[in-house]
């Protein structure tokens, strides 16, 4: 008898999986970084350079921050996607063609451009404030208000921390200093944010990678710094010092929302809340839901506002929770 097998071949194995894209650039970047901010670390404890001990510490947690991210894949590219946008072209187009800008992070998730113009004009923003309204009285009305907060520190200690905040707001090398950690801290924040974003597009049954998603926040937060900042240049030097609150100055002094209507003195759980509800404050909304719908691989427009919306109200809560905490910085 014939074997009825006879005919039967092997099938072929199968192709290897091909391997997952990863930034490798960022982990030279991460561990040069480190080793900068390690530098810096021990230049402050030996009181070579001083401040140095917080910008050390800073920096190295960001190399270490962008060494873990090197590790991260990044999003599948299809052959028929656009080719990507220049950083030029990105921080421009987010004004005018928001929805261009983030299909296209979608393929081509670059963050770069929109980091640095954010970093700088936050950081433009705090030295022009600290020059206008003097170090001495916004390091005075801070101390006066932290002493009357529920951190209760000794004579010894608020004397210790006064001395610190104002040689910090005063010498030329800290001031730098303070410009370079602001650079740290708007990177963690937004990779923050990114997320907590993708962990509720993935809740909501959506599909976003982790690049696209801080691609798409960085772009997202990008305009709407870009005019609070130079609105508030703009009436920092129109108004009187004397009418500037020294901390709540400091991160805007745009007036678009309804926290004119109540006092932050009287009612700062309420005026948290009407600060919330502005143009920039919606209009940011509407693009972290743009950004989250059309930079992520699988992400519905309701998925998209729910994400934004969820984030919104947690920030809302939280900032009600601390202004109330701490009213005494709002007076």
């Amino acid at each position: 008898m014939s074997d009825p097998n006879q005919d039967f071949q092997v099938p072929p194995p199968p192709p290897p999986m091909a391997q997952a894209r990863r930034p490798t650039r960022l982990l030279p970047i991460g561990i040069g970084i480190f080793v900068f901010g390690l530098i810096l670390l021990v230049a402050g404890i030996a009181n070579i350079l001083p401040g140095g001990l917080g910008t050390g510490a800073a920096f190295a947690c960001w190399g270490i921050l962008l060494f873990a991210f090197s590790f991260i894949p990044l999003p599948e590219t299809k052959g028929d996607d656009d080719p990507p946008m220049s950083g030029l072209q990105k921080v421009a187009g987010i004004f005018y063609e928001p929805t261009r800008v983030f299909r296209n992070l979608r393929a081509h998730p670059y963050w770069l451009a929109a980091f640095l113009v954010i970093a700088v004009v936050n950081a433009v923003y705090t030295a022009a404030f600290v020059q206008r309204l003097t170090p001495e009285r916004i390091v005075d009305y801070t101390m006066d208000k932290l002493a009357d907060s529920p951190i209760k520190l000794s004579p010894e200690a608020m004397e210790k921390a006064r001395e610190n905040a104002f040689l910090q707001a005063k010498q030329p090398i800290q001031r730098i200093q303070t410009a370079a950690k602001s650079f740290v801290a708007v990177f963690a924040f937004v990779s923050f944010i990114a997320a907590l974003c993708l962990l509720g597009v993935l809740a909501f049954g959506g599909r976003i990678n982790f690049w696209q998603a801080l691609a798409g926040m960085f772009y997202a937060y990008l305009p709407i710094a870009v005019i609070s900042k130079l609105l508030s240049l703009v009436i920092l030097f129109i108004k009187s010092p004397d009418d500037i609150h020294p901390i709540l100055g400091q991160e805007t002094l745009v007036q678009d929302n309804l926290g004119v209507l109540f006092s932050s003195a009287a009612h700062p759980a309420l005026f948290v809340l009407g600060s919330s509800i502005g143009v920039l404050s919606f209009y940011g909304l509407w693009l972290k839901a743009r950004g989250l719908a059309n930079a992520g691989q699988k992400v519905s427009s309701s998925a998209a506002w729910g994400v934004a919306i969820t984030l919104w109200v947690l920030g809302l809560i939280l900032g009600m929770i601390l202004a109330t905490l701490f009213a005494s910085f709002m007076s």
